[in-house]
């Protein structure tokens, strides 16, 4: 009998005619117990670095302005001294690809440790449940809390909860407006009544889902919202790493003294002591085998080892594992299924760094004016151009400006451009060629902008060049 992670059979009873099956049940409210160990450990120190990240680049300056800054109005997205523009979104969506296949390796390696440790739904509701320990006490303590009639003390403490899960929920959105309004700015406006009334739509929109998301649904978004969970078991192999309980340790189950020989009744490492369950941001009882609901946090293993130190047994009862390991097979490391993404994410991470280093930092824009053509003084054919210039760069930087695709092309006004580090520059153009020099009445030519300091920086653009209808001899 080969030894494997259980599966339980959860299809509701067979019933008859005229009894009723409840496939809408509430949501039962869990109360989740404090705990320490390792894997928190890791936990708390990620957390503590995403905070740091998330709440403190906004108020970074970099260049003379914010570091990390998505100016929508003027459509510039300052990123840690380099300059982004809307026609450099396709590295935008390199990033977004290279983060899913790094996520699709975490998971095939590692299974959701994402969940666990680093996705903002989890990370939010870890500070918050935070809260109500410090608010309303441990595990039973709230229970007993939420039972009891209302008081004064009880209201005190719920209101000193919710008041908490609001100053973060709103410190939370600010901070995230911040990163598309300067944040100085904006905190001074928000609290004294003179930011725009999107500002304040905003903040209060993300204010909300935050107090919503991490202090109300919690779980609920796990299990029901997030489409990780529903494709992540399709990613899932034998040897992909999964919390998971052995039950060839731990069964069977029950409770005993520390010095009680308890193989002699036949009992196994586990106590039945449900801490495990207690923990469990999600609710579920691991020793039921995987389940889509874990989210791969190991609280359930720092309870557990915590117990087993108190048995003086060893730890690992609930731990890291694989279903190779757990029915004592070998468990492979390396399988085709990691080498092709680790590769395909090597491969994607060097096309985005070489786009990103390659990138051109002059940006040309040229626009036809509506009039198709006119005839200057000398008897020449001209038209108008409308260029814009765009410096991509943190300097200052002067370009010299050529057209060419007709003989005897002249170009009139200036051709030096001083643009300013991250601006754009807008100016008219006027060409003008001898009609008798046209060959036909609509013209390719281009437009040429090089660095007046570096000519290998250049960028080109292509326009029409329109004149009278050339009649063939």
């Amino acid at each position: 009998m080969s030894n494997q992670i259980p599966v339980h059979n959860v299809t509701p009873p067979a019933y008859t005619e005229g009894d009723s099956v409840d496939l809408y049940a509430s949501r039962q409210k869990i109360y989740t117990r404090a705990f320490t160990g390792v894997f928190r450990n890791v936990r708390l120190i990620g957390g503590i670095v995403l905070f740091l990240l998330y709440f403190g680049t906004v108020w970074l300056d970099w260049g003379g302005h914010q570091a990390v800054w998505w100016n929508l109005p003027e459509r510039k997205f300052y990123i840690f001294g380099a300059t982004f523009w809307p026609q450099d979104f396709i590295l935008l969506s390199g990033i977004l690809i290279v983060s899913a296949f790094g996520l699709f390796f975490i998971t095939v390696f590692a299974g959701r440790v994402w969940c666990g440790y680093t996705c903002p739904q989890s990370v939010w509701t870890w500070i918050f449940m935070w809260c109500e320990k410090v608010t309303e006490g441990d595990r039973n303590q709230r229970i007993k809390l939420d039972h009891a009639p209302m008081s004064v003390g009880k209201f005190a403490r719920k209101f000193t909860k919710h008041g908490l899960w609001l100053l973060i929920g709103l410190t939370t959105g600010l901070t995230f407006v911040g990163y598309f309004s300067p944040i100085r700015d904006l905190t001074v406006e928000f609290f004294t009544g003179q930011a725009d009334g999107w500002s304040y739509f905003w903040i209060g929109f993300f204010t909300l889902a935050t107090y919503g998301n991490a202090g109300w649904l919690r779980e609920q978004v796990c299990i029901h919202m997030c489409p990780y969970a529903r494709f992540q078991s399709v990613m899932f192999d034998k040897d992909t790493l999964i919390v998971s309980y052995d039950p060839r340790r731990g069964e069977t189950r029950g409770p005993r003294r520390k010095d009680t020989d308890y193989t002699a009744q036949g009992l196994g490492d586990c106590i039945d002591c449900t801490l495990c369950v207690q923990v469990c941001p999600t609710g579920i009882d691991i020793r039921d085998g995987l389940q889509i609901e874990c989210i791969g946090c190991a609280a359930c293993i720092d309870a557990c080892d915590t117990v087993m130190d108190k048995m003086s047994y060893p730890r690992g009862l609930i731990s890291y594992t694989t279903e190779h390991n757990l029915s004592g097979q070998t468990t492979h490391k390396l399988r085709p299924r990691l080498i092709a993404y680790a590769a395909v994410l090597l491969v994607m991470i060097g096309v985005l760094t070489t786009a990103f280093w390659t990138r051109s930092l002059i940006g040309l824009d040229v626009s036809k004016d509506r009039m198709l053509y006119r005839e200057n003084a000398e008897g020449r054919i001209e038209n108008v151009y409308s260029l814009k210039v765009m410096n991509k760069d943190q300097v200052d930087h002067t370009y010299v400006l050529e057209a060419t695709g007709l003989p005897d092309l002249k170009l009139q006004g200036r051709r030096e451009i001083k643009v300013p580090a991250g601006e754009i520059f807008t100016l008219p153009v006027e060409l003008s060629v001898a009609p008798e020099r046209m060959p036909s009445s609509s013209n390719e030519i281009s437009f040429l902008l090089r660095d007046a300091e570096n000519s290998s920086t250049q960028v080109q653009a292509k326009s029409r060049f329109i004149g009278p209808h050339v009649r063939s001899e």
